[in-house]
């Protein structure tokens, strides 16, 4: 299959790049990015605030805090330059975090440049496919973060309905997928049907403007009455903790 990295979010407006094997570097503003053969950004990293999540999309990936605000596992399918990574590492201290990443060179990167945490009992970077880890990793964990991407395509084994039935598996009881895409890719809708068909509890859309990214939020149970009230009851807590506009991300999930 294509090599699992983060999809593009915005193009930088000017930069020199640093080469690394294939992997670029640029800088701009006291923004480091993370190129893969284009100017597009893969992953972008303010120097001076190495924890928060720079790009949209990142942010609206930690909504699952709404459903799951205290996961035990988190099983992250593609790394990039680690934002999601290291936000949950650097927020939830009680949360076990394993990344599975295609490309070596993307994981150097993360590790040499991105400030990726070292290796520990809470957190865990594998070099593989990250299509065949779950598929041989029933019930690991309550959170699926999956932004796969090979030169801004998903990779059919990552949108296969072997893929998402796979998933379902890999999570345990109230376990939630969360996957971002593209909302330019023609096969959008067939990926919603299949996300659907293997998480029939709700499937929940959250544009990431400014960018043309569509996270979706994948549910094993029915949001009823009672569910959707007590996600909006914890959003105002959750937005003060972590700073994410989690208040915003429930009208618009919701809404």
């Amino acid at each position: 299959m294509g090599r699992h990295g983060t999809s593009k979010s915005r193009r930088a407006p000017r930069w020199k790049a640093t080469r690394d094997g294939g992997i670029e570097l640029s800088e701009q503003d006291g923004v480091l990015s993370l190129h893969l053969g284009s100017n597009l950004i893969q992953s972008a990293m303010r120097l001076d605030r190495p924890n928060d999540l720079e790009i949209a999309y990142t942010r609206c990936m930690m909504g699952f805090l709404l459903f799951r605000p205290a996961p035990r596992d988190v099983l992250m399918i593609g790394l990039g330059g680690g934002s999601l990574a290291k936000f949950v590492h650097h927020h939830l201290p009680r949360t076990h975090i394993t990344a599975v990443e295609i490309n070596p060179q993307v994981i150097a990167a993360a590790r040499n440049f991105f400030a990726l945490p070292p290796e520990s009992e809470r957190l865990l970077v594998l070099e593989g496919d990250g299509a065949e880890y779950v598929a041989s990793h029933p019930a690991c964990c309550d959170v699926l973060l999956v932004d796969g991407f090979d030169d801004g395509v998903l990779p059919a084994a990552l949108g296969s309905e072997e893929f998402f039935a796979a998933a379902a598996a890999a999570l345990r009881p109230n376990g939630i997928i969360v996957m971002n895409l593209l909302g330019r890719d023609r096969r959008l809708n067939t990926y919603l049907k299949r996300i659907q068909s293997c998480f029939p509890g709700d499937c929940l859309l959250l544009p990431a403007e400014p960018d043309d990214n569509v996270v979706v939020f994948g549910l094993h149970q029915r949001l009823n009455k009672r569910r959707r009230q007590a996600v909006m009851a914890r959003a105002a807590g959750l937005e003060k903790k972590y700073r994410l506009p989690l208040e915003q991300f429930v009208r618009e999930l919701f809404g």
